[in-house]
């Protein structure tokens, strides 16, 4: 246990968010995504986990210690239902608030069509599967940066 980090960012996950640099892209997945072989072809190319968790809850975990890209629309983006590309599921909403809690103002997450989606994951940094169930739990998150002090 760490003092002041969430207890729900493994040991693994903190070193690769510590890793990860300024516009560099993490894939929060479902139980349900290919996540393994996806993984194999990020470039830290093994999957990390975080089960037992809702993509609300590791969200809010990883949102608690990684800022979010200011500089780009992309800055997170939700798997889109298909054939309803508009459609937010209760999951996604959930995902939203975390982002709005985290960014303190509310900023819409992207729109990524499944197949889309497939390949931002195989180029993205690195990939964590979470316990969610539920489908359409997929998102994106764009690294920011933390400025240096006033």
């Amino acid at each position: 246990m760490l003092k002041g980090i969430d207890p729900r960012l493994n040991a693994e996950v903190l070193h690769v968010l510590r890793a990860m640099g300024h516009g560099d892209v993490l894939i929060l997945a479902d139980t349900n995504f290919p996540s393994d072989s996806v993984a194999s072809h990020t470039v830290r190319g093994e999957l990390f986990r975080m089960d037992n968790l809702t993509a609300a809850e590791a969200a809010a975990a990883v949102l608690s210690v990684m800022p979010l890209d200011t500089f780009v629309d992309d800055f997170a983006g939700r798997m889109e239902v298909v054939g309803r590309p508009a459609e937010i599921p209760p999951v996604q909403a959930e995902v939203q608030a975390e982002i709005d809690r985290a960014e303190g103002s509310h900023r819409p997450m992207v729109g990524i069509e499944r197949f889309a989606f497939y390949d931002v994951a195989r180029k993205a940094y690195a990939v964590i599967q979470t316990g969610e169930r539920r489908f359409y739990g997929c998102f994106m998150f764009r690294k920011g940066v933390i400025p240096p002090d006033a």
